[in-house]
C-alpha cells in the first residue's frame, strides 16, 4: 500500500506540475468547460493548488486524503463526460499539459485514478524494508525536483510572455516641444570632446527619476562615440530657456556641428538609446 500511495501521489503532483507548465495555454484550455477570463484563471490556480496539496497529503498518509483525491478526480471525470456529451471532444482539456484533449480516453484515465484513490484506504498496510523506504524517498525527491524544474521553466516562460506583452516604448518626442529638429543650436559650444554625437540631458534637482537614471547616463557617457552632458534646471537655466525644454528628464541629440538630430522625454536607458539611435 505504501508504494502505491507514493505512486498515486506522484501522478497527482505531476498533473499539477503539468498544468503549471502550460501557463496561459492551460488557462485558455478551460474555455472548453465554459470558463473564461478571471474565472478561468482562478479555476486554473485553484486546481493546481488543490492537486499539489492532495498529493502531499496522500504521500504523508493523512487520513481522508485519498478519499478526497478520489472525489476530486471523480468530479474531473464527470466534467469530461459532460463536455463530451456537449460535443466538445477533441478540444483542450488542460488535464496533463497543453496536449491533453477531451475524450473518452481522458475520462477513462481520470476514472481509473479516482478508483485507485478510492480503494487505497482499504488495502492492507505492508511494512517496507529500510532499502525500500530509501528508494521511495529518493523517488519522491526526484519527483519534487522535477516539479520544481517544471515550475521554474513555466515561470521563465510567463516572464517572457509578459515582456513581449509589455513591449518597451520609444521616447516621447513632440514637434512643438524643445528645439526644432534640423536646426542648429548654440549649446554645441558647451561640449568639449570631438565626437560624432553630443547628447544634452536636462535634469532637475526635484526629479527623483533623474537621480534613478544616473547609472544609465554614466553608461551611455562611456561610449567613445558619444559625449554626454547634463544641464540642471537651476544651474543651467539659460540652456533650458534657449531650447524651450518642457521638463525633465529630457534629452537633445546633436551632431558635431550642433544640428538637432532628435529630442524627447525619456524614463529609461532604452528610451534614451532610442533617441541616440534615431
Amino acid at each position: 500500500m505504501g508504494l502505491l500511495r507514493f505512486v498515486l501521489a506522484a501522478v497527482l503532483l505531476g498533473s499539477a506540475a503539468a498544468k503549471l507548465a502550460t501557463g496561459g495555454r492551460g488557462r485558455r484550455a478551460l474555455a472548453s468547460y465554459g470558463l473564461h477570463g478571471r474565472r478561468a484563471a482562478v479555476a486554473w490556480a485553484g486546481t493546481i493548488a488543490l492537486e499539489a496539496v492532495l498529493a502531499v497529503a496522500v504521500a504523508a498518509g493523512v487520513p481522508g486524503a485519498a478519499e478526497a483525491a478520489a472525489v476530486v478526480l471523480g468530479l474531473f471525470t464527470l466534467l469530461l463526460v459532460v463536455a463530451i456529451a456537449r460535443g466538445r471532444a477533441g478540444q483542450p482539456c488542460g488535464c496533463f499539459g497543453s496536449r491533453s484533449r477531451i475524450g473518452w480516453g481522458a475520462a477513462a484515465r481520470s476514472g481509473c485514478l479516482a478508483a485507485a484513490f478510492a480503494v487505497l484506504p482499504f488495502l492492507p498496510e505492508g511494512s517496507l524494508s529500510t532499502e525500500a523506504w530509501l528508494g521511495v524517498g529518493l523517488g519522491v525527491a526526484l519527483v519534487g525536483v522535477a516539479a520544481l524544474a517544471v515550475a521554474l521553466l513555466a515561470l521563465a516562460r510567463e516572464l517572457g510572455e509578459l515582456r513581449l506583452a509589455v513591449a518597451p516604448q520609444a521616447a516621447l518626442s513632440l514637434e512643438h516641444e524643445g528645439p526644432e529638429l534640423g536646426g542648429r543650436v548654440g549649446l554645441i559650444e558647451r561640449f568639449e570632446r570631438d565626437t560624432a554625437l553630443k547628447v544634452a540631458v536636462f535634469t532637475s534637482p526635484s526629479c527623483s527619476l533623474c537621480a534613478a537614471l544616473e547609472p544609465s547616463l554614466r553608461l551611455l557617457g562611456n561610449d567613445p562615440g558619444v559625449e554626454l552632458a547634463t544641464f540642471d534646471e537651476h544651474d543651467d537655466a539659460d540652456a533650458w530657456q534657449s531650447l524651450a525644454v518642457p521638463g525633465s528628464p529630457y534629452a537633445v541629440v546633436l551632431d558635431s556641428n550642433g544640428v538637432v538630430l532628435s529630442k524627447g522625454t525619456f524614463n529609461s536607458l532604452y528610451q534614451l538609446e532610442s533617441l541616440v539611435g534615431a
